[in-house]
């Protein structure tokens, strides 16, 4: 996979076409033709320790037309390589949604669902080591949105490069990141933050940016709309590398809330054959914790039978096997509570940046 820069036109166009070969290079041999890539099941899944990631193992699997649903699966590779080659031909893109809908006139190749569709197309990444953003499919979601004292350059539809301040050229919403945040579409040009801290949800975002945090603390803040979209995870990563800025991640305390931050630190089993393009391992969880719960006497509700499950899938998943979350987890069981971001308004909507940052912030080492 290459993580410095997206691929050239012709390298995408090259990887397509070869696996276009495996299937005319079979034929022409009198045998079905055949699409061979990695097995993407939990068993072919491991958590590199050293690289501090989940990454797809060496085993493999052979789609073949030996079967109606592997032909089909095959016949669809064929129309998706096709489709793909003519937008970036044409300059064009098309949303994940728009290709499901395009497959209803490809016969016998259109998909039944959009779950189909979006999997062969991460098929196809993990068998060509290009990306989505360079197959020229986006998402359906939007990336996240940033305020404080970061430049970037984004070339625009025109082919123009546009500089965007995200605290002096942008409303209260913040800077919009587009799907793609590769080098030849945004280019981060200057900055003057100390830190970038990622923020779950849409109401506390707000909040700081209200009550001027980004520029008390001198620090970037993201929305990350929920579980943050590749493009979101991908610019904090540069933001990370390429700046130099750590990256502290702000969530509810949840199971859920943990594994938006795990995504971010180690990535997801989902995507697990990019997890070192999009993971930031040096992410550092800040809060709210199952200490915040006791210590803050917030308010919270009482865990669920479906939470203290996810709990449990956490004390064995090895994103979670640092001592600290050990004792977090467990401690979170034991209360049976959790709790949201915005429970910190019960001490008035200054709390939060008057007091609870700081003292979080200054217990990592951040101070301002």
């Amino acid at each position: 996979m290459t993580t410095e820069k997206s691929r050239a036109r012709d390298e995408v166009i090259d990887a397509l076409h070869g696996v276009v070969s495996e299937m005319h290079d079979k034929m022409m041999k009198g045998n079905p033709p055949t699409m061979t890539l990695p097995q993407r099941t939990k068993k072919n899944i491991g958590f590199d320790e050293k690289l501090g990631v989940y990454k797809y193992g060496k085993k493999t699997s052979v789609r073949d037309a030996t079967s109606l649903g592997s032909a089909r699966m095959l016949l669809r590779s064929l129309h998706i390589t096709e489709f793909i080659e003519e937008m970036i031909d044409n300059e064009k893109s098309s949303t994940l949604r728009e290709m499901y809908y395009i497959s209803e006139g490809w016969g016998h190749g259109k998909f039944h669902s959009q779950n189909e569709s979006n999997n062969l197309a991460e098929d196809l990444e993990i068998v060509t080591k290009c990306l989505r953003e360079d197959f020229k499919l986006r998402p359906e979601e939007d990336g996240a949105r940033i305020i404080g004292n970061v430049t970037f350059e984004e070339k625009n539809r025109k082919g123009d490069w546009m500089r965007i301040n995200s605290r002096d050229d942008v409303g209260d919403s913040g800077y919009g990141v587009p799907y793609n945040v590769e080098p030849e579409k945004l280019k981060l040009a200057e900055e003057d933050i100390d830190f970038v801290m990622a923020i779950e949800t849409g109401g506390m975002f707000d909040r700081l940016v209200e009550n001027g945090f980004d520029e008390e603390a001198r620090c970037a803040l993201v929305h990350l709309k929920g579980q943050p979209a590749r493009s979101t995870r991908r610019i904090m990563k540069r933001m990370n590398e390429e700046w130099g800025k750590p990256i502290v991640v702000f969530t509810d305390c949840d199971p859920w809330s943990f594994r938006i931050f795990a995504s971010i630190a180690y990535g997801a089993i989902k995507t697990a054959h990019i997890s070192e393009y999009l993971a930031t391992k040096e992410a550092t969880y800040l809060g709210i914790t199952a200490d915040d719960i006791l210590s803050y006497e917030l308010p919270s509700d009482d865990l669920s039978k479906q939470d203290l499950n996810a709990l449990d899938a956490e004390l064995s998943d090895p994103r979670f096997s640092d001592g600290w979350w050990q004792e977090q987890i467990n401690l979170m069981k034991e209360i049976g509570k959790k709790a949201e971001q915005q429970a910190l308004a019960k001490y008035g909507l200054d709390f939060v940046t008057d007091t609870y940052l700081p003292e979080k912030l200054s217990s990592i080492g951040i101070g301002y």
